[in-house]
């Protein structure tokens, strides 16, 4: 009979730890799914796949991890680029509040004039270390800017690009989403015209993680 007193008690007592453990559970999901990141767009290309010739494609993808790590602040010396470092498996991160906007270069137009907080920090020339394949300096910029643009638009963000790269594919990128991006020093009005421009119009923060893993480059808008 002892027994039988008892029985009742440590049934209450396991619906108890039950109904706690789903309640922690529950709690645990609850913090996961308010930490997680809403992925907005993710765009993906290859950076082995930039040019068919081979001694090109090498110039193309340096170009585009060197604008990467002026991104980044991983040059430290704008007249002595470590390449070893530039050619890493890297991740960057760059936010951009409401109404903030986000230009490929220096030289923008006017309407952006007070609102562009950042750029690549980058003029893709001899003296920022960029490479020569024997056509343009600092070719394979145009790449990158146009994956970003791709993402960006994808987001739902607001972009402007004055000049399309419709004069030559841009491999594993549409062609409605090619930017031309040129610089120059001293010509602000024609560099301007040949830029990227992204704003955030929502109401929140948005921010790209750009991924390269060592071949494919990611760009994800969270």
């Amino acid at each position: 009979m002892k027994h039988m007193k008892h029985k009742k008690p440590l049934t209450i007592y396991l619906a108890i730890v039950f109904i706690a453990m789903m309640f922690v559970a529950n709690i645990a999901t609850t913090i996961r799914m308010v930490k997680a990141p809403q992925i907005r767009s993710e765009r993906i290309m290859s950076l082995e796949n930039r040019y068919p010739n081979e001694m090109v494609n090498s110039v193309f993808k340096d170009n585009i991890l060197l604008t990467l790590s002026y991104m980044n602040d991983r040059v430290q010396d704008r007249g002595s680029v470590e390449w070893d470092k530039i050619v890493e498996p890297q991740t960057y991160s760059m936010s951009l509040e409401p109404g903030e906007v986000f230009a490929f270069h220096e030289d923008v137009l006017g309407e952006y004039k007070e609102s562009t907080v950042k750029t690549t920090n980058a003029h893709f020339n001899y003296s920022d270390g960029f490479k020569h394949d024997g056509y343009l300096m600092g070719d394979g910029v145009c790449h990158l800017a146009s994956l970003l643009y791709w993402a960006a638009a994808d987001a739902g963000l607001e972009t402007e690009v004055p000049k399309n790269h419709d004069f030559a594919v841009i491999p594993e990128v549409p062609e409605e989403y090619g930017v031309s991006i040129y610089f120059t020093p001293g010509s602000p009005g024609v560099n301007a015209q040949q830029n990227l421009y992204v704003k955030n119009t929502f109401d929140e923060p948005v921010e790209f993680v750009i991924d390269f893993d060592g071949s494919d480059l990611k760009v994800q808008v969270v």
